[in-house]
Protein backbone atom coordinates (compact mmCIF):
# COMPACT_ATOMS: atom_id res chain seq x y z
CA UNK A 1 0.00 0.00 0.00
CA UNK A 2 1.47 3.42 -0.96
CA UNK A 3 -0.35 6.31 1.15
CA UNK A 4 0.23 9.96 -0.34
CA UNK A 5 -0.01 12.55 2.05
CA UNK A 6 2.36 15.32 0.69
CA UNK A 7 -0.62 17.51 -1.76
CA UNK A 8 1.06 20.47 -0.77
CA UNK A 9 4.13 19.44 -2.22
CA UNK A 10 2.80 18.55 -5.76
CA UNK A 11 -0.62 16.70 -6.21
CA UNK A 12 -1.66 14.33 -8.66
CA UNK A 13 -3.10 15.21 -11.82
CA UNK A 14 -6.54 14.47 -12.11
CA UNK A 15 -6.98 12.06 -15.12
CA UNK A 16 -8.92 14.49 -17.33
CA UNK A 17 -5.76 16.92 -17.08
CA UNK A 18 -3.64 13.85 -18.38
CA UNK A 19 -5.81 13.20 -21.11
CA UNK A 20 -6.07 17.10 -22.10
CA UNK A 21 -2.49 17.50 -22.35
CA UNK A 22 -1.85 14.62 -24.57
CA UNK A 23 -4.84 15.41 -26.65
CA UNK A 24 -4.06 19.12 -26.98
CA UNK A 25 0.03 17.93 -27.28
CA UNK A 26 -0.68 16.16 -30.57
CA UNK A 27 -3.62 18.02 -32.18
CA UNK A 28 -2.90 21.62 -31.71
CA UNK A 29 0.48 22.19 -32.42
CA UNK A 30 0.16 25.71 -33.61
CA UNK A 31 1.88 29.06 -32.08
CA UNK A 32 -0.49 30.61 -30.20
CA UNK A 33 0.83 33.93 -31.50
CA UNK A 34 0.66 33.27 -35.59
CA UNK A 35 -1.91 34.27 -37.38
CA UNK A 36 -3.31 31.58 -39.65
CA UNK A 37 -5.52 28.73 -38.45
CA UNK A 38 -3.20 26.61 -36.55
CA UNK A 39 -1.92 29.44 -34.58
CA UNK A 40 -5.38 30.60 -33.47
CA UNK A 41 -6.88 27.67 -32.46
CA UNK A 42 -3.87 27.33 -30.21
CA UNK A 43 -4.75 31.03 -28.93
CA UNK A 44 -8.30 29.52 -28.53
CA UNK A 45 -6.84 27.02 -26.15
CA UNK A 46 -4.64 29.44 -23.93
CA UNK A 47 -7.90 32.07 -23.64
CA UNK A 48 -10.75 29.00 -22.70
CA UNK A 49 -7.28 28.34 -20.22
CA UNK A 50 -7.16 31.84 -19.02
CA UNK A 51 -10.86 32.07 -18.39
CA UNK A 52 -11.39 28.69 -16.38
CA UNK A 53 -8.19 29.99 -14.18
CA UNK A 54 -9.89 33.99 -13.85
CA UNK A 55 -13.02 31.64 -12.82
CA UNK A 56 -11.88 30.29 -10.16
CA UNK A 57 -10.27 33.53 -8.29
CA UNK A 58 -13.00 35.49 -9.73
CA UNK A 59 -11.34 37.74 -12.33
CA UNK A 60 -11.41 39.18 -15.58
CA UNK A 61 -9.54 36.75 -18.11
CA UNK A 62 -7.58 39.80 -19.15
CA UNK A 63 -6.44 40.12 -15.96
CA UNK A 64 -4.52 37.08 -15.95
CA UNK A 65 -0.65 36.35 -16.84
CA UNK A 66 -0.25 32.76 -17.94
CA UNK A 67 3.01 31.49 -16.49
CA UNK A 68 5.58 28.41 -15.52
CA UNK A 69 4.28 28.07 -12.41
CA UNK A 70 3.75 30.03 -8.95
CA UNK A 71 7.62 31.04 -8.79
CA UNK A 72 8.07 32.85 -11.66
CA UNK A 73 4.67 34.33 -10.86
CA UNK A 74 6.44 35.40 -7.64
CA UNK A 75 9.52 36.58 -9.57
CA UNK A 76 7.00 38.61 -12.14
CA UNK A 77 4.88 40.58 -9.54
CA UNK A 78 8.01 41.55 -7.39
CA UNK A 79 10.84 42.00 -9.44
CA UNK A 80 8.14 43.43 -12.17
CA UNK A 81 6.55 45.73 -9.68
CA UNK A 82 9.84 46.92 -8.16
CA UNK A 83 11.11 48.03 -11.22
CA UNK A 84 7.93 49.78 -12.32
CA UNK A 85 8.06 51.46 -9.56
CA UNK A 86 11.21 52.64 -9.22
CA UNK A 87 10.78 56.30 -10.53
CA UNK A 88 8.28 57.25 -7.71
CA UNK A 89 11.63 56.91 -5.28
CA UNK A 90 9.95 54.97 -2.41
CA UNK A 91 12.42 51.53 -2.00
CA UNK A 92 10.80 49.47 0.62
CA UNK A 93 9.08 45.96 0.43
CA UNK A 94 7.30 44.82 3.91
CA UNK A 95 6.85 40.70 3.99
CA UNK A 96 7.02 37.85 6.21
CA UNK A 97 9.48 35.32 7.57
CA UNK A 98 7.06 32.44 7.14
CA UNK A 99 6.71 33.02 2.89
CA UNK A 100 8.01 30.53 0.37
CA UNK A 101 11.34 31.08 -0.53
CA UNK A 102 10.47 32.08 -4.08
CA UNK A 103 9.44 35.70 -2.31
CA UNK A 104 12.11 35.45 0.61
CA UNK A 105 15.02 34.98 -2.16
CA UNK A 106 13.62 37.16 -4.96
CA UNK A 107 13.39 39.84 -1.87
CA UNK A 108 16.70 39.22 -0.68
CA UNK A 109 17.63 39.45 -4.70
CA UNK A 110 15.91 42.93 -4.85
CA UNK A 111 17.88 44.14 -1.38
CA UNK A 112 21.15 43.84 -3.23
CA UNK A 113 19.55 46.12 -5.98
CA UNK A 114 19.34 48.86 -3.01
CA UNK A 115 15.87 47.90 -1.79
CA UNK A 116 15.20 47.85 1.62
CA UNK A 117 13.22 45.24 3.32
CA UNK A 118 11.44 44.48 6.19
CA UNK A 119 10.71 41.13 7.23
CA UNK A 120 8.18 40.55 9.55
CA UNK A 121 7.55 37.35 12.33
CA UNK A 122 4.54 35.92 13.45
CA UNK A 123 3.06 34.92 16.50
CA UNK A 124 3.03 30.89 17.30
CA UNK A 125 -0.71 31.12 15.83
CA UNK A 126 1.02 31.55 12.26
CA UNK A 127 -1.16 34.64 11.79
CA UNK A 128 -0.19 37.70 10.69
CA UNK A 129 -1.06 40.66 13.48
CA UNK A 130 -2.70 43.36 11.36
CA UNK A 131 -1.27 45.77 14.12
CA UNK A 132 2.10 44.67 13.65
CA UNK A 133 1.77 45.14 9.92
CA UNK A 134 0.26 48.74 10.31
CA UNK A 135 3.55 49.62 12.53
CA UNK A 136 5.46 48.14 9.81
CA UNK A 137 4.41 50.14 7.01
CA UNK A 138 4.83 53.58 6.14
CA UNK A 139 5.01 56.01 3.33
CA UNK A 140 8.72 54.76 2.10
CA UNK A 141 7.03 51.47 1.44
CA UNK A 142 6.29 50.66 -2.49
CA UNK A 143 5.38 46.82 -2.17
CA UNK A 144 3.86 44.07 -0.10
CA UNK A 145 4.28 40.64 -0.08
CA UNK A 146 2.06 38.26 1.98
CA UNK A 147 0.81 34.92 1.60
CA UNK A 148 -2.60 33.98 1.24
CA UNK A 149 -2.12 30.00 3.00
CA UNK A 150 0.95 29.10 4.44
CA UNK A 151 2.63 25.67 2.68
CA UNK A 152 3.97 24.27 5.80
CA UNK A 153 1.06 25.13 8.46
CA UNK A 154 -1.63 26.06 6.19
CA UNK A 155 -2.45 29.05 8.42
CA UNK A 156 -4.78 31.55 6.49
CA UNK A 157 -3.83 35.41 6.65
CA UNK A 158 -6.16 38.29 7.15
CA UNK A 159 -5.18 39.35 3.72
CA UNK A 160 -8.25 42.09 3.61
CA UNK A 161 -7.50 43.56 6.23
CA UNK A 162 -3.85 43.64 5.53
CA UNK A 163 -4.71 44.81 1.86
CA UNK A 164 -6.59 47.24 2.85
CA UNK A 165 -3.69 48.94 5.61
CA UNK A 166 -1.66 48.95 2.54
CA UNK A 167 -4.11 50.65 0.02
CA UNK A 168 -4.32 53.65 2.85
CA UNK A 169 -0.41 53.65 2.33
CA UNK A 170 -0.33 53.56 -1.44
CA UNK A 171 1.56 50.63 -1.28
CA UNK A 172 1.28 47.60 -3.65
CA UNK A 173 -0.09 44.67 -2.05
CA UNK A 174 1.02 41.08 -3.82
CA UNK A 175 -0.21 37.76 -1.93
CA UNK A 176 0.96 34.13 -2.51
CA UNK A 177 -1.81 32.10 -3.12
CA UNK A 178 -0.55 28.61 -4.31
CA UNK A 179 -1.65 26.86 -1.29
CA UNK A 180 -5.17 28.40 -1.27
CA UNK A 181 -6.44 28.61 -4.78
CA UNK A 182 -8.26 25.44 -5.64
CA UNK A 183 -8.65 24.12 -1.35
CA UNK A 184 -10.82 26.94 -0.43
CA UNK A 185 -12.74 29.90 -2.44
CA UNK A 186 -10.10 32.66 -3.21
CA UNK A 187 -11.66 35.68 -4.93
CA UNK A 188 -9.44 38.96 -5.82
CA UNK A 189 -12.28 40.99 -5.75
CA UNK A 190 -12.87 40.33 -1.57
CA UNK A 191 -9.30 39.78 -0.90
CA UNK A 192 -8.72 43.53 -2.05
CA UNK A 193 -5.05 42.46 -3.39
CA UNK A 194 -3.33 44.10 -6.45
CA UNK A 195 -1.90 40.75 -7.53
CA UNK A 196 -1.80 37.08 -7.29
CA UNK A 197 -0.13 34.26 -7.23
CA UNK A 198 -0.78 30.45 -8.43
CA UNK A 199 0.71 27.34 -9.49
CA UNK A 200 -1.22 24.47 -11.22
CA UNK A 201 0.25 21.27 -9.69
CA UNK A 202 -0.99 22.36 -6.52
CA UNK A 203 -4.59 21.63 -7.75
CA UNK A 204 -4.35 18.13 -9.65
CA UNK A 205 -2.40 20.54 -12.99
CA UNK A 206 0.62 19.64 -14.33
CA UNK A 207 4.08 21.15 -13.40
CA UNK A 208 5.57 23.81 -14.68
CA UNK A 209 1.60 25.98 -15.25
CA UNK A 210 0.50 28.59 -13.10
CA UNK A 211 -0.63 32.45 -13.36
CA UNK A 212 -0.28 35.90 -12.38
CA UNK A 213 -3.24 38.22 -11.84
CA UNK A 214 -2.33 41.40 -11.85
CA UNK A 215 -4.95 44.08 -11.42
CA UNK A 216 -5.91 46.56 -14.18
CA UNK A 217 -4.32 49.55 -14.07
CA UNK A 218 -1.14 47.91 -11.95
CA UNK A 219 1.84 48.38 -14.49
CA UNK A 220 4.29 45.64 -14.29
CA UNK A 221 7.98 45.16 -16.08
CA UNK A 222 8.34 41.82 -17.61
CA UNK A 223 10.88 39.92 -16.37
CA UNK A 224 11.72 38.52 -19.64
CA UNK A 225 12.53 40.07 -22.37
CA UNK A 226 11.16 38.86 -26.10
CA UNK A 227 8.54 38.64 -27.99
CA UNK A 228 4.60 40.56 -26.75
CA UNK A 229 3.09 37.39 -25.58
CA UNK A 230 1.13 37.67 -22.57
CA UNK A 231 -0.15 41.67 -23.41
CA UNK A 232 3.53 42.14 -23.08
CA UNK A 233 4.06 40.91 -19.48
CA UNK A 234 5.80 37.88 -19.87
CA UNK A 235 7.80 37.29 -23.02
CA UNK A 236 8.10 33.62 -24.76
CA UNK A 237 6.22 30.92 -26.71
CA UNK A 238 3.26 29.56 -24.53
CA UNK A 239 3.01 25.81 -23.50
CA UNK A 240 -0.20 25.18 -25.12
CA UNK A 241 -0.74 21.98 -23.86
CA UNK A 242 0.44 22.24 -20.62
CA UNK A 243 -1.81 25.36 -20.11
CA UNK A 244 -4.48 23.28 -21.55
CA UNK A 245 -4.48 21.13 -18.75
CA UNK A 246 -4.02 23.87 -15.81
CA UNK A 247 -7.39 24.80 -17.74
CA UNK A 248 -8.67 21.72 -16.85
CA UNK A 249 -7.67 21.77 -13.45
CA UNK A 250 -9.24 24.82 -12.74
CA UNK A 251 -12.39 24.01 -13.84
CA UNK A 252 -12.54 20.42 -11.90
CA UNK A 253 -10.97 22.42 -8.45
CA UNK A 254 -14.25 24.83 -9.16
CA UNK A 255 -16.58 22.02 -9.04
CA UNK A 256 -15.42 20.44 -5.91
CA UNK A 257 -14.67 23.12 -3.58
CA UNK A 258 -16.98 23.30 -1.10
CA UNK A 259 -17.94 19.75 -0.82
CA UNK A 260 -14.64 18.01 -1.48
CA UNK A 261 -13.07 20.92 0.96
CA UNK A 262 -15.50 20.00 3.91
CA UNK A 263 -14.51 16.01 3.49
CA UNK A 264 -11.13 16.59 3.68
CA UNK A 265 -11.05 18.87 6.82
CA UNK A 266 -13.16 15.79 8.59
CA UNK A 267 -10.66 13.32 7.34
CA UNK A 268 -7.21 15.88 8.67
CA UNK A 269 -8.86 16.17 11.70
CA UNK A 270 -9.61 12.60 12.35
CA UNK A 271 -5.98 12.07 11.38
CA UNK A 272 -5.03 14.99 13.84
CA UNK A 273 -7.15 14.16 16.83
CA UNK A 274 -5.95 10.32 16.55
CA UNK A 275 -1.91 11.18 17.12
CA UNK A 276 -2.85 13.75 19.50
CA UNK A 277 -4.82 10.79 21.48
CA UNK A 278 -2.59 7.80 21.12
CA UNK A 279 1.28 9.92 20.92
CA UNK A 280 2.31 11.58 23.81
CA UNK A 281 4.50 14.57 23.37
CA UNK A 282 2.78 16.00 19.91
CA UNK A 283 1.09 19.02 19.63
CA UNK A 284 -0.34 20.89 16.56
CA UNK A 285 1.64 24.39 15.21
CA UNK A 286 -0.17 26.94 13.98
CA UNK A 287 -3.75 28.28 14.38
CA UNK A 288 -6.34 25.48 14.27
CA UNK A 289 -9.00 27.55 13.32
CA UNK A 290 -7.46 29.79 10.50
CA UNK A 291 -6.27 27.39 8.35
CA UNK A 292 -6.88 25.79 4.68
CA UNK A 293 -8.83 22.55 5.24
CA UNK A 294 -6.61 19.72 4.00
CA UNK A 295 -2.85 20.50 6.14
CA UNK A 296 -1.78 19.54 9.84
CA UNK A 297 1.89 20.26 10.74
CA UNK A 298 2.57 17.92 14.01
CA UNK A 299 5.75 18.49 16.36
CA UNK A 300 6.82 14.82 17.65
CA UNK A 301 8.52 15.72 20.74
CA UNK A 302 11.84 13.76 21.49
CA UNK A 303 12.99 12.82 17.79
CA UNK A 304 14.00 14.32 14.55
CA UNK A 305 11.18 14.79 12.49
CA UNK A 306 13.53 13.37 9.19
CA UNK A 307 14.00 10.04 11.34
CA UNK A 308 9.89 9.91 11.67
CA UNK A 309 10.00 10.63 7.50
CA UNK A 310 11.86 7.89 6.67
CA UNK A 311 10.51 5.39 8.85
CA UNK A 312 6.68 6.68 7.13
CA UNK A 313 7.97 6.51 3.88
CA UNK A 314 9.65 2.35 4.50
CA UNK A 315 5.63 1.15 5.32
CA UNK A 316 4.80 3.10 2.58
CA UNK A 317 3.49 6.72 3.55
CA UNK A 318 4.96 9.85 2.09
CA UNK A 319 4.48 13.07 4.30
CA UNK A 320 7.20 15.61 4.26
CA UNK A 321 8.83 18.11 7.14
CA UNK A 322 7.99 21.20 5.27
CA UNK A 323 8.40 22.72 1.77
CA UNK A 324 9.66 20.67 -1.03
CA UNK A 325 11.59 23.31 -2.17
CA UNK A 326 13.74 23.52 1.00
CA UNK A 327 14.35 19.39 1.04
CA UNK A 328 17.75 18.46 1.46
CA UNK A 329 18.56 21.12 4.30
CA UNK A 330 19.60 20.59 7.58
CA UNK A 331 18.26 23.45 8.95
CA UNK A 332 15.28 23.62 11.02
CA UNK A 333 11.94 24.98 9.36
CA UNK A 334 12.22 28.95 8.20
CA UNK A 335 8.59 29.26 8.70
CA UNK A 336 8.64 27.25 12.37
CA UNK A 337 11.39 29.56 13.21
CA UNK A 338 9.35 33.14 12.05
CA UNK A 339 6.46 31.66 14.36
CA UNK A 340 9.10 32.03 17.19
CA UNK A 341 8.63 28.52 18.01
CA UNK A 342 12.23 26.70 20.07
CA UNK A 343 14.71 25.27 17.83
CA UNK A 344 13.44 21.85 18.42
CA UNK A 345 10.29 21.94 17.91
CA UNK A 346 11.21 23.21 14.56
CA UNK A 347 13.24 19.81 13.75
CA UNK A 348 10.67 17.42 15.32
CA UNK A 349 7.75 18.81 13.11
CA UNK A 350 5.82 16.39 10.34
CA UNK A 351 3.45 17.99 8.10
CA UNK A 352 0.39 15.86 6.72
CA UNK A 353 -1.11 17.52 3.58
CA UNK A 354 -4.51 15.67 2.62
CA UNK A 355 -6.25 15.83 -1.38
CA UNK A 356 -9.02 14.98 -2.97
CA UNK A 357 -7.51 11.03 -3.30
CA UNK A 358 -7.32 10.60 0.10
CA UNK A 359 -9.30 8.01 1.79
CA UNK A 360 -10.38 7.23 5.79
CA UNK A 361 -9.03 3.58 5.19
CA UNK A 362 -5.15 5.77 4.36
CA UNK A 363 -5.93 7.90 7.66
CA UNK A 364 -6.40 4.72 9.97
CA UNK A 365 -3.93 3.43 8.45
CA UNK A 366 -1.36 5.55 9.04
CA UNK A 367 -3.00 6.96 12.30
CA UNK A 368 -2.58 3.18 13.52
CA UNK A 369 1.41 2.72 12.48
CA UNK A 370 2.17 6.05 14.24
CA UNK A 371 2.00 5.10 18.03
CA UNK A 372 4.65 2.67 17.44
CA UNK A 373 6.87 4.13 14.57
CA UNK A 374 7.32 6.94 17.25
CA UNK A 375 8.36 4.93 20.62
CA UNK A 376 10.78 3.05 18.75
CA UNK A 377 12.11 5.55 17.71
CA UNK A 378 12.28 7.96 20.72
CA UNK A 379 13.87 4.42 22.33
CA UNK A 380 16.52 4.52 19.92
CA UNK A 381 17.04 8.51 20.25
CA UNK A 382 17.59 7.64 24.10
CA UNK A 383 19.95 5.12 23.47
CA UNK A 384 22.26 7.46 20.73
CA UNK A 385 22.08 9.92 23.47
CA UNK A 386 23.55 7.74 26.40
CA UNK A 387 25.92 6.40 24.04
CA UNK A 388 27.67 10.10 23.22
Amino acid sequence: MRIYLDYNATSPPAPEVVDTVNRVLGSEFGNASSVHAFGQRAKAVLDDARASVARLIDADPSEVVLTSGGTEADNLALRGAAEALEPSGRRKIVTTGIEHEAVLNTVKALERQGWAARTLSVPETGVLLPQTFRAAIDRETALVSVMHANNEVGTIQPITELAAIAREHGALFHTDAVQSVGKIPVSVRELGVDALSLSGHKFGGPKGTGALWVRRGVRLISTMTGGRQERNRRAGTENVPLLAGLGVAAQLAQARLGTASARIALLRDRLEEKILATVSGTVVNGDRAARVPNTTNISFDGLEAESLLIALDLEGVAVSTGSACSSGSLEPSHVLRAMNLPSARARNSLRFSLGPGTTAEEIDFVADILPGLVTKLRRLSRTAAALR
